[in-house]
């Protein structure tokens, strides 16, 4: 198992190549991303060809919406949805147990119909989207996420030819996932060095693609070292999940990051790309011998749910008075990553 190395920075990587007609330039793109899973597993982007515009518009409509007064934006609040839609306001969430996270967020994802068979038949985290009565929001909102999941996509491929896979080994079960857009507003901190935004972490999907308005997000290095990862414009923050290093049996190493030292008012917009919700995830067969630690297989969107139940205030409350039960096999949070690797007995 590699883990990742003692790295000090964070390396950019231009994947424009992907878009070549030219076999060789998108597969030396993938052999650079590759590298970086492997070495970093996190890494930034340029050249993914999404218009800058997309992102000042969602942004003007995420800052609309939480200027509104709390009344407002509870009208949307995330605890009123069947599958994991709205608004987040400050103190529900905490990765951290006892940690409530300073901040508040808007989470959305794949825009389903309400005749949505999956969503119907009760999935907790596939649906119609929660919007609020704002002008444009909706509009804004979802032109981002179309963008970004195409760029998802383009990864996903990317990660598979590195490998040496079928190219097609992690995208053929990415037709409907549960991929999370959140809009997420640090407000004004003043007492910022005393105090968590985001505990530290995994992301619970294959991998994130992140644009944030302000530095406070730090990666955790194999060394046990907190590094770093400023904003570069022009560029997307990618990291390694939970399913990746679980199909790579930890040959790609799900980062653990967090974000602290957050005085200004921030913004942070992640995509967590997921497969669909029933894949099966387990070390793909040149990975299963690497480790004598065996790695039980985990439904994308199962594990995504556990993960996201414990972390959530309001899905707690549910679970405590027997409305949802977790997943059979479900996790406790922290099993990945490299504060589960050096918390590992080697």
């Amino acid at each position: 198992m590699s883990g990742t190395t003692s790295f000090t920075s964070i390396p950019i990587i231009d994947i424009s190549g992907l878009h070549s007609a030219d076999p060789a330039d998108r597969e030396r793109v993938a052999t650079e991303l590759g590298a970086a899973a492997r070495d970093v597993g996190f890494f930034y982007i340029s050249g993914s060809g999404i218009d800058e515009a997309l992102f000042d518009r969602m942004l003007a409509a995420t800052r609309d919406f939480f200027a509104l007064p709390l009344e407002e934006k509870m009208r949307s609040y995330i605890g009123m949805s069947r599958c994991h839609r709205g608004y987040v306001p400050v103190g529900e969430e905490g990765v951290e147990q006892g940690t409530p996270d300073l901040k508040e967020a808007f989470d959305t994802a794949l825009d389903l119909p309400a005749d949505d068979p999956d969503y119907l038949a009760g999935n907790p985290m596939l649906g119609p989207n929660t919007w609020p009565d704002l002008p444009g929001f909706a509009e804004a909102v979802t032109a981002y996420y179309q963008a970004v999941m195409g760029v998802g996509q383009q990864l996903l491929w990317a990660f598979a030819v590195a490998l040496g896979e079928d190219p097609e080994v992690f995208t053929r079960h990415a037709t409907k996932t549960p991929s999370q857009l959140r809009l997420v507003h640090y407000p004004f901190n003043p007492d910022a060095e005393d105090h968590l935004g985001i505990g530290a972490h995994t992301d619970y999907e294959c991998f994130t693609l992140l644009k944030p308005t302000a530095p406070g997000l730090e990666v955790l290095n194999g060394a046990g070292e907190w590094i770093d990862v400023p904003p570069v414009p022009g560029t997307f923050v990618i990291n390694i999940g939970d399913m990746l290093e679980l199909w790579t049996n930890g040959t790609f190493v799900a980062t653990s990051h967090r974000v602290r030292k957050v005085k200004e008012e921030r913004y942070s917009f992640p995509l967590f790309f997921n497969v669909d919700y029933d894949t099966e995830v387990k070390p793909l067969p040149q990975f299963a011998p690497r480790d004598d630690r065996p790695r039980p297989p985990l439904r994308a969107g199962e594990h995504l749910f556990a993960q996201t139940v414990q972390s959530f205030a309001y899905l707690r409350g549910r679970m405590e008075r027997g409305e949802l039960v977790l997943p059979e096999g479900s996790l406790t949070l922290g099993q990945f990553g490299q504060q589960a690797l050096q918390q590992t007995p080697s």
